[in-house]
């Protein structure tokens, strides 16, 4: 079950990524596109059609009308598996900057899919990946920030990765599936590791402790709970 992965130097002292797959080796090239190839001669089929795309509007003065086709919808799409897998093996050898560079551009690849495709299917054929290439971006965006020390800016990538997971499932109408979500539970766990590196809020652990009491029917334990909360809150204001 574990990802095997690991970085080599080739030809030219050019570093390389190797992943273990059934029956062989994948090699990855670490920029630009994944297999090296240059379609239409840019760097990858994403920035030839957001070329086309720029080109057209200059042409017209709007993007109305500009549209993708089946095949290059799913040109895109298999272009976006290589990546993929590149910032899944980036992610083992925790290089969090590669896939936070590589889940944007396939998010990159949703957006513009959906915006153009000429077919619904297509527009809303790598949807479901989504709420995954979220957590990616902001677990890798996390961790990063908890390598700096900068545990409060990991809290908040991950508060607004889970915010904008749960608006996708509201936007879809199925907003129950938040809570069964594997992508929430991942950074819900990691949410949970960074607030051990915080210190502790005393209002918010008041409230935790009078919630608690509450549930349990300590009502004794609750007031006086209560009555301390009330103290702290009104504190700033004494001060004043």
């Amino acid at each position: 079950g574990q990802i095997n992965v690991r970085k080599i130097r080739g030809e030219n002292n050019q570093v390389k990524i190797q992943m273990r797959v059934d029956l062989g080796i994948l090699q990855i090239e670490p920029h630009g596109r994944p297999d090296g190839q240059r379609p239409h001669h840019y760097e990858s089929l994403l920035e030839y059609h957001q070329k086309e795309c720029h080109d057209y509007i200059e042409r017209n003065g709007t993007d109305l009308g500009f549209t993708l086709n089946a095949d290059e919808c799913q040109g895109l799409r298999e272009e976006a598996v290589q990546y993929y897998k590149r910032y899944l093996a980036n992610f083992v050898l925790e290089d969090y900057d590669a896939v936070i560079r590589d889940t944007q551009r396939n998010l990159d690849v949703l957006d513009f899919c959906t915006k153009y495709a000429e077919d619904e299917a297509d527009q809303l054929a790598m949807e479901q990946y989504r709420p995954y290439i979220i957590m990616m971006n902001t677990r890798s965006k996390g961790l990063l920030s908890m390598d700096h020390g900068a545990y409060r800016t990991a809290l908040v990538h991950v508060e607004n990765g889970l915010t904008t997971i749960k608006d996708f499932f509201e936007r879809f109408g199925m907003p129950h599936a938040f809570r069964m979500s594997g992508e929430v539970k991942v950074l819900k766990a990691l949410r949970r590791q960074v607030r051990g590196f915080l210190p502790v809020d005393p209002i918010r652990k008041l409230k935790s402790q009078l919630n608690r009491a509450l549930r349990n029917e300590r009502y004794e334990e609750a007031a006086r709970l209560r009555d301390e909360l009330n103290t702290m809150l009104q504190e700033p204001n004494e001060t004043k």
